[in-house]
């Protein structure tokens, strides 16, 4: 079969049309498209189970790491300050798989607006044809009424004036059967009237399905990309709860990635089969939904030397009979004019609607010819089969990526999450009793006369200031400031005396 302008199978589509397929009991099941084959269906759904087997595994592998982290860790020595070895690692492996699930982000990104640009050049594709075949069956109707308007009037004034010469009334009425004749030929040449596939209609409900297709993904990207960046966000302000939302939320994008990996997968493999040899099951789908002869499909969808025009005969015949009302016109003209001045206005008005005629002639036999309508075929496969089935690549490349990056994450967020220091540090340092560290640490307790004077100036004499764990030094001991000293004398103090020197 002659493939159709501009498209040839990509590399792609022959790497995946040669993966093996197996129905449900691990039978070979043919590579070719056949959706409506119980066969197929369940080599395709069983190409999307393993999606759903990655899932489980992922799961499964998250739990298991997870118990074994929270179970079998062994207990820390008591009196130990220092963070466990490894934590740095563990929470820089957290921030690099989530840095590859951004990236993996904008791969999928520019992935669906791939996939969006090949299904709406399949739409163009689909309206152009719809416009095509609908300008045939416009310039058709519209030739024939004016060929049936000009066969009422003018020729039926024309036979009444030229009454006298029988000659003249035949020519008339020879004119007048070959109108006729020209007018069912015509009528012949609307092949898609009355076809219950509209292209339009097609196009509509791709478009239909693409823009919610689209904004799904979308809405699944950002999502995504949300949740990576809130998890950063939450790593590098050690906020613990925003850490446990976020690995909550990570576990839900895992099962939606996953899910989006297996419907991607289907659907590129049957887009592979579809896309290797699409004459074969648009041909047989045409014309099971049209009712179209085989003559005039394979005409427009293969449209090569070896495949002649069904309405050659038609066109020819039509052609012919408007040359002989041409010249037959042009006798009239002639011979009845000069005898019968009241001819000459019906003649013109005849002439008139000849030529329009022939110029929607011309053009219907432009719009017929197999290239316009099969330049559109090509276009559709080329937006399907080459844009559409890049872009489910790319996307299927996001949802492995991102499962993977949301995998590690969810393993290395709970060690990361250990390492955070309490949720109010100031409060187990210095607490609310001030008097306790610096018992322990040695220091005389103050003497009533001191304690009353710090009640009476506080931002004079404060206690001593402790040093609590920073934000990148969990477990580091609580160091002892020098609390500040007033420049004030002595002296001015309350009970206080000056020393002489």
């Amino acid at each position: 079969m002659g493939a159709p302008p501009g498209y040839r199978p990509s590399a792609w589509v022959h790497l995946l049309h040669q993966l093996p397929r197996a129905d449900f009991q691990l039978r070979p099941v043919p590579s070719g498209f056949a959706p409506q084959e119980q066969e197929y269906q369940q080599a395709l759904l069983l190409v999307a189970a393993l999606a759903g087997l990655g899932l489980g595994l992922s799961l499964i592998f998250i739990a298991v790491y997870l118990i074994r982290f929270c179970c079998c860790r062994p207990p820390e020595p008591p009196g130990a300050k220092s963070p466990p070895p490894g934590g740095g690692c563990v929470t820089w492996s957290c921030i690099a798989a989530l840095l590859v699930g951004c990236a993996g982000i904008g791969i999928g990104f520019y992935g669906n607006s791939e996939t969006s640009d090949g299904v709406s050049q399949l739409s163009s594709a689909l309206l152009h044809a719809n416009h095509t075949l609908s300008a045939i069956d416009h310039l058709v109707l519209e030739t024939v009424e004016r060929l049936g308007e000009a066969v009422r009037t003018e020729l039926t004034s024309l036979e009444e004036v030229l009454a006298q010469r029988t000659e003249l009334v035949a020519a008339a009425r020879g004119a007048r059967r070959q109108a006729e004749a020209v007018t069912q030929q015509l009528q012949g040449l609307a092949f898609w009237r009355g076809v219950p596939l509209s292209p339009l209609q097609v196009a509509e409900d791709v478009s239909f399905v693409e823009e919610y297709r689209w904004l799904a993904y979308v809405l699944l990207l950002l999502l995504e990309l949300l949740v990576c960046l809130f998890t950063l966000l939450g790593l590098a302000k050690q906020s613990k709860w925003l850490v446990i939302v976020m690995a909550v939320m990570s576990l839900l994008v895992l099962v939606l990635s996953w899910g989006s990996m297996g419907l991607e997968a289907a659907t590129a493999v049957g887009l592979s089969d579809f896309c290797s040899s699409p004459d074969t099951y648009i041909l047989n789908l045409t014309e099971e939904e049209t009712g179209l002869d085989s003559d005039i499909l394979n005409y427009y969808f293969l449209c090569n030397q070896a495949v002649s025009n069904p309405f050659q005969q038609r066109l020819t015949l039509s052609q012919r009979a408007l040359a002989n009302i041409h010249s037959q016109l042009q006798g009239l003209e002639r011979e009845a004019v000069p005898q019968f001045p009241d001819a000459q206005k019906p003649l013109l008005s005849l002439e008139e609607t000849l030529n329009v005629t022939e110029g929607n002639f011309h053009q219907l036999v432009a719009l017929l010819h197999c290239r316009g309508l099969h330049k559109d075929y090509g276009a559709a496969l080329r937006g399907l089969c080459e844009d559409a089935l890049e872009g489910l690549l790319l996307l299927l490349l996001f949802s492995l990526l991102s499962a993977g990056a949301l995998a590690t994450a969810l393993c290395s967020l709970p060690r990361a999450w250990a390492l955070f220091p309490p949720r109010n540090p100031s409060a187990l340092c210095s607490g609310s009793h001030p008097s306790e560290p610096l018992l322990h640490a040695g220091l005389e307790p103050m003497t009533p006369t001191l304690v009353s004077f710090q009640r009476a100036t506080p931002r004079l004499l404060e206690p001593p200031l402790l040093s609590c764990p920073s934000l990148w030094g969990p477990g580091r001991p609580c160091r002892l400031l020098r609390a500040p000293v007033s420049a004030s004398p002595c002296g001015s103090f309350p009970g206080g005396r000056r020393r002489s020197h």
